[in-house]
């Protein structure tokens, strides 16, 4: 059954560009016009962008099971650019869940949920002379993944790596684009 994303919480934001009420409508009406019914969508972000003749509009789909599509498109009219970045969404939500259905599986461990994650400075030379300088701090949400699941989040996100807590053994892993297009994945060992 495919639904309309109705009472959907969409955020319509701009960058160096006065979001209009008719931008602002059409972009809603864009996201809510999805029919898709999985993933199940929580929230969604519009994020419209304009550098001279550059109009970029990237929309991102918070969905259920930690779930993040996004996509960004950028043509000469900014409703063209929101017309392409929500069917690129559509597409890999579609793409999406073709590989769940061919994949899905029962999973035999159960996944314990972490309250919090400490990471210590331990281990750090004490000779260093001057620390580099932090230009930007972003906080990344730690949620319990099986690895492919971590995989299918890379391939549907625009992002360089994914980190997350392997609900298998329970440790934060990190899952990577390598250059060739495969994908890589670090798992810390302490030794």
């Amino acid at each position: 059954m495919q639904v309309a994303n109705v009472n959907l919480p969409i955020k319509v934001t701009g960058r160096h560009v006065s979001v209009t009420d008719a931008i602002m409508d059409y972009a809603r009406r864009k996201i809510e016009g999805l029919h898709l019914d999985y993933p199940r969508i929580i929230e969604a972000q519009v994020i419209l962008d304009v550098q001279k003749y550059r109009h970029i509009a990237e929309v991102i789909l918070h969905c259920t099971n930690h779930i993040t599509i996004d996509a960004t498109a950028e043509t000469s009219d900014l409703y063209a650019s929101i017309d392409q970045a929500v069917d690129k969404v559509a597409q890999q939500m579609r793409k999406y869940k073709t590989k769940i259905m061919r994949q899905h599986r029962p999973r035999r461990h159960e996944v314990k949920h972490l309250d919090e994650q400490v990471f210590s400075s331990e281990g750090l030379d004490e000779h260093e002379e001057a620390e580099p300088t932090l230009v930007h701090t972003e906080r990344y949400p730690v949620k319990p993944m099986f690895v492919d699941e971590a995989v299918l989040q890379l391939e549907m996100s625009s992002r360089q790596f994914v980190v997350f807590l392997n609900a298998k053994t329970e440790k934060v892993n990190v899952i990577y684009r390598r250059k060739h297009g495969d994908f890589g994945l670090i798992e810390p060992t302490f030794s």
